[in-house]
């Protein structure tokens, strides 16, 4: 269903929801940031989309609800409703401090213990293990003990729904981009602030302990630009929020079980790096878990090649998102552009190999130069933000947080010559 206002196409596009009818998702086709202060008739926001390319808005309950009904039909067992509390393996639990540090040995998983939401209890045998248990991330947090938090990116964030907000960019070329957009059918948007701990724990003493309604409502209505579209606003949920989700991990795979998704890493919102990271790591999953089982490489191989997969693509967008966050915190300064420059396209055109996933496509079709002149550029904006920091130590941090062990180059599309052959049934790693 494509949707049309004032007579010309609108910069996006709905999917219906086969059952009801209604518009899912929106394919917005003009999505745009705004990281300066600068009104819309002093400068045009930059596009971080390629001409002809397009992103899905969706809402998150259906989209979640989408994926795991396509698995079923793809003839996936499915359970819902139920959690899982513990994992059993075929030898004591142990760390080999001496091999690799924090990696966690295991040994080979073979039942787990679960429970329903009427409290009723059982087991399942399995042969793999994919850990997809969000941020509670069983495998790590509970057996391998391994997350680390990102001391480079300690904010914290507040966020709910509003209606009755204005129309983003009336009478600019950005008019209706999905800035600041609803789903098509609802009067209805998202509105978060995320701002630096030590900041965020200042602001509210000052204002005597706010209640979280009142904190988000006077944040967001004194953010330039958004104040305005919120004015005759009204915020109609209650009010989320969270602090510390930046992390990351020494591994993300041993043997015959592989961690994906917040299960292992989380950088922030920004750019959706979430959801990239965790379709990343579930493709490497499945590429490395098929390759095993048919004996084309070695399980150790495979796992390690997954956590380096890993280990890769967090390290690329955690670059994407702290560069961003320089320029956010720069204000006016010219940090992600250079003096002279009224926009930011130019970056975009750098960084939009890691934020549009083509950098991750390790099927070895994407271009290496793109992914490491991305990487290169991100480390000289860090490094040119860092001295606008009160803390200098923080680009340091997050360079450091990028350049894990074992990570290699973050540049290029394979690793260790390695890349995955996406064909449909015969899934599975190749050598270049």
């Amino acid at each position: 269903m494509l949707l049309r206002r004032n007579g010309g196409q609108a910069p996006w596009e709905a999917a219906e929801d086969p059952g009801t009818g209604k518009p899912a998702a929106c394919k917005t086709r003009i999505p745009t940031f705004q990281l300066s202060q600068a009104s819309l008739t002093e400068q045009i926001d930059s596009n971080f989309l390629q001409h002809g390319q397009h992103a899905w808005n969706v809402d998150r309950s259906q989209c979640d609800d989408l994926m795991f009904k396509h698995a079923r039909e793809c003839g996936a067992r499915t359970f819902d409703g139920v959690k899982v509390q513990s994992v059993k393996f075929s030898q004591t639990f142990c760390l080999d401090e001496k091999e690799s540090g924090e990696q966690a040995h295991l040994g080979k998983p073979v039942s787990a213990s679960w429970v329903r939401k009427d409290k009723t209890t059982g087991s399942i045998k399995f042969q793999y293990l994919v850990d997809a248990s969000g941020r509670a991330g069983l495998i790590s947090t509970k057996y391998m003990k391994n997350r680390k938090f990102n001391e480079g990116l300690k904010n914290v964030a507040s966020w709910g729904y509003f209606e009755g907000f204005e129309m983003y960019g009336v009478g600019t070329v950005a008019e209706g981009c999905p800035y600041f957009a609803s789903f098509p059918g609802e009067n209805k948007v998202s509105v978060g602030v995320v701002m630096e701990q030590k900041s965020a724990t200042a602001k509210k003493k000052l204002m005597e302990s706010p209640s979280s309604r009142e904190w988000l409502l006077t944040q967001a209505k004194e953010a330039p630009g958004i104040g305005d579209l919120l004015a005759k606003a009204t915020l109609v949920s209650d009010v989320k929020s969270a602090s510390d989700w930046s992390y990351t991990a020494s591994t993300y795979a041993t043997t015959n079980i592989r961690i994906v998704g917040d299960a292992g890493c989380f950088i922030d919102p920004l750019f959706s790096s979430g959801i990239h990271l965790a379709l990343t790591g579930a493709f490497s999953a499945a590429a490395t878990i098929c390759s095993s089982i048919r004996g084309d490489c070695s399980e150790k191989s495979a796992a390690d090649w997954h956590s380096k997969r890993i280990q890769e693509a967090y390290a690329r967008f955690l670059l994407v998102v702290a560069s961003t966050y320089g320029q956010i915190t720069g204000k006016e300064a010219a940090i992600l552009n250079d003096e002279g420059e009224s926009d930011f396209d130019s970056a975009f055109e750098l960084i939009r190999p890691i934020i549009q996933g083509s950098a991750e496509e390790s099927t070895g079709k994407a271009g290496p130069e793109d992914a490491t002149e991305a990487v290169s550029f991100c480390m000289r904006v860090i490094r040119k933000a860092q001295n606008r920091l009160e803390d200098i130590s923080i680009g340091d941090k997050i360079i450091r947080a990028a350049m894990q062990p074992d990570t290699g180059s973050i540049g290029g599309s394979d690793i260790d010559r390695i890349v995955i052959h996406a064909e449909r049934g015969a899934l599975g790693l190749v050598k270049m």
